[in-house]
């Protein structure tokens, strides 16, 4: 959630758990720091689209009963159906016939309920009707409350005032055509925004007064005492009293092109057409650009819900975003139903793809090259989930992940060897991949091979947690798939050997193959670091001196230790008169050898042969995750915590758990065009930005990509949902777990 939102200020009078406290398998160590899960306000839109292209939309209220109108070419419209992910439209507004016959060309709202215009008067259904104040100006289309029934209009060239208890009066801007009104109820005084100009009226004396002239003006707002007047090239303030511009124009903003602005509980909200934006009390923004929050991103109006969601009206329909409190648990709860709802494929954690502009019900789920890995991910955090909480639901869905798990080593007829996934066969979509779907003994399934060390890692990763934590059959389960998969790598003289009695491309762990590169190419690196946690674990679990044997012997006599060891800062391009494959493995940082390093840091760290091998250990993860500090990312941080430092960032692992947007879809996300944001040279690390962007405001990505990425422009827009289960679900869990992460707290306020 983003952290400024007005009004969110917590008095806290008493803190009381609400759940159990986690079990004693948890292995926080007794120093280290603890998130507090108490409730924050977590944003997400609901959208409502226009059904027709050539009605323009203006303007966009709630009022006191909580009713959405939105003032349009076609009259009045309200909004109809519409739930979080799943979008409304909006509706000719037929409920008062009288009012739905009249031609209404604004709204507004005053004392919470609606107030209209039309042709002939200004008007009311509250109050029992009784507030009907006729008007001369029949093209009128612009209205603004003040504050006793009395209302400035204009139909962009005249202006008159009308109310209850005083005389009209009726005028024009000098030589200037109008284009918003609004009211200062503190001095009491309408301002009126000219193409050119600004003016003041006074409804006490009825007198009209330029205040400033200069520039092209789109929109206005009253700031602290200060006129924001904005541009299609950023905004002006200018001192209400004086009529002085304040400095220079404001040009380090999102985007320039800024089509309205208003004052919302101390903040200005800014829309252009590249989406809204919200400036924060630091001087930096909120920004909300594509279809995760728009249904586009050409903003027309903006106002607050009586609910205290913020109305987001565009060219294309109505943007309505919500902040509901809830805790990191409470979130964990949503993304558990995502997972198991939309993305479980023969218990595979799947994508949902193909979808129709984020239409879940057009998808379909996709088998993945990862599918071992996503789904260990996803596996290893509802092991912790359920050692945390003992849930039969959790320990359900590690069987069903486990049951997946098992039969990739089944289905096919190599010894040991994983399948990257399995299908029911004759399915048209793998025919552009045959090289890697083989046909397995039962002719109603195939299976993918080639897999790679991303899967290796995974597996061990989960089976280990499971073996630990685990005091059932799985278990014993989970055991027996470490020492199938490593004897295979051991047999094999460290490779992963396919169908075709040859090595994959990546399931290479060979010192012949691995010191092979240069030494500050990453892979060099990452195989050896690998490598020995999964040895390690193997011995840990299953006693066997053969695996013990071959990591002393990699470490001892093929320099893995030192491959290991060597120290991030040195990863880097391989030299010129480098082989090819090196050059091309080091072209830039590997985000998915981060991934691999973290998820093979439980087995490194925790099953590490001796206490002087651990400490080493500690260090070589101490020392990626300093550099990987800029991206903020919560699996990293919290993966960091296993080893016990005090230092791991918790604050910025919470703050990615509770920034991560809840719509998971691939909506396109644009961020490049922003001036507001400190852009790097281009650089080996492919670090975009001098600080990285929270997750609800760049595209949604698993953990190895990079969090610097700033855009998605596909064709596809919204073609995709991704699953929680490894992105989110994992840290969370993996926190708990770890007793870096409380309990949900519950927050009594005054």
């Amino acid at each position: 959630m983003r952290k400024s939102f007005p009004n969110f200020i917590w008095t806290l009078v008493l803190v009381t758990i609400s759940c159990s406290e986690a079990p004693k398998t948890e292995t926080k160590t007794a120093s280290q720091p603890i998130y507090k899960d108490v409730p924050y306000l977590q944003d997400y839109s609901i959208k409502f689209n226009k059904q027709e292209d050539k009605i323009m939309l203006s303007q966009v209220f709630m009022d006191r009963n909580e009713v959405i109108q939105v003032a349009s070419s076609e009259g009045i419209l309200r909004t109809h159906d519409g739930q979080f992910l799943y979008p409304g439209v909006l509706l000719q507004d037929n409920t008062y016939r009288p009012i739905a016959d009249r031609n209404i060309t604004a709204i507004t709202l005053f004392k919470d309920q609606f107030v209209y215009l039309d042709d002939k008067a200004v008007l009311s259904n509250a109050w029992a009707g009784s507030l009907y104040l006729e008007h001369e100006l029949p093209k009128a289309n612009i209205i603004a409350p003040g504050s006793d029934f009395n209302f400035l209009i204009s139909d962009g060239v005249a202006l008159q005032y009308v109310s209850k208890n005083k005389k009209s009066w009726k005028g024009a801007l000098a030589k200037d055509k109008v284009k918003a009104i609004k009211f200062n109820p503190k001095t009491k005084t309408f301002w009126v925004l000219g193409e050119k100009s600004i003016a003041s009226f006074n409804p006490r004396d009825q007198t009209l007064k330029t205040v400033f002239e200069k520039g092209n003006f789109t929109s206005f707002a009253l700031f602290e005492n200060k006129l924001i007047l904005t541009t299609l090239d950023g905004y002006l303030e200018v001192d209400a009293n004086t009529g002085k511009q304040i400095g220079e124009k404001k040009t380090k903003l999102p985007w320039t092109e800024i089509t309205y602005v208003v004052e919302i509980d101390g903040h200005l909200w800014f829309g252009s057409t590249k989406g809204v934006f919200m400036l924060k009390k630091d001087g930096k923004f909120n920004y909300y650009n594509g279809k995760r929050w728009l249904p586009s991103n050409n903003v027309v109006h903006i106002s607050k819900g009586t609910d205290g969601s913020m109305l987001i009206l565009t060219d294309a329909g109505l943007g309505q975003i919500v902040y509901e409190e809830m805790t990191l648990f409470d979130k964990a709860q949503y993304y558990e139903k995502q997972v198991r709802n939309r993305h479980i494929r023969l218990g595979f954690n799947a994508t949902l793809v193909d979808m129709d502009n984020g239409n879940f019900d057009t998808g379909r789920l996709s088998d993945s090259d990862n599918d071992g890995l996503w789904t260990t991910m996803y596996l290893a955090g509802e092991v912790f989930r359920y050692a945390v909480t003992k849930s039969e639901d959790a320990l359900q869905n590690c069987r069903e992940s486990m049951d997946a798990m098992e039969r990739l080593f089944s289905i096919n007829n190599v010894p040991g060897f994983p399948s990257r996934s399995f299908e029911r066969s004759g399915y048209k979509e793998r025919l552009h991949d045959p090289e890697r779907w083989q046909p397995s003994d039962d002719p109603e399934w195939d299976w993918k091979s080639t897999t790679s060390s991303d899967e290796a890692i995974g597996h061990i990763f989960a089976y280990a947690a499971m073996a630990e934590i685990m005091d059932n059959d799985l278990k014993d389960r989970a055991i027996v798939l470490i020492d199938t998969l490593m004897s295979h790598i051991v047999r094999n003289d460290m490779y992963m050997v396919d169908f075709d009695g040859k090595p994959t491309t990546w399931g290479r762990w060979n010192p012949e193959y691995v010191n092979a590169r240069p030494k500050m190419v990453g892979d060099r690196k990452i195989n050896a670091s690998n490598i020995i946690g999964m040895l390690q674990t193997a011995y840990h679990f299953t006693g066997k001196e053969k695996y013990k044997e071959k990591a002393f012997d990699l470490m001892d006599n093929h320099g893995y230790f030192e491959n290991l060891m060597w120290l991030m800062k040195d990863v880097a391009k391989a030299p010129d008169d480098a082989d090819d494959w090196s050059k091309m493995l080091s072209e830039s940082w590997n985000h998915s050898d981060d991934e691999m390093y973290f998820v093979g840091y439980w087995g490194l760290y925790k099953y590490a042969f001796n206490d002087t091998l651990k400490a080493k250990f500690k260090e070589a993860i101490i020392d990626h995750w300093e550099i990987e500090r800029p991206e903020k990312e919560g699996a990293w941080n919290i993966m960091t915590a296993l080893t016990g430092t005090q230092e791991f960032d918790l604050e910025e692992a919470a703050w990615y758990l509770r920034e991560h947007p809840m719509d998971m879809v691939s909506w396109n996300i644009m961020n490049s065009h922003r001036k507001d944001l400190t852009f790097l040279e281009p650089n080996f690390r492919e670090q975009t930005l001098s600080e990285v962007l929270p997750p609800d405001e760049r595209p949604v990505q698993r953990h190895n990509a990079n969090m610097f990425r700033l855009d998605r422009n596909s064709a596809k827009d919204g073609s995709e949902e991704f699953s929680a289960g490894d992105i989110w679900l994992l840290p969370y869990w993996m926190g708990r777990y770890l007793g870096v992460i409380s309990a949900p707290e519950k927050i009594t306020k005054e």
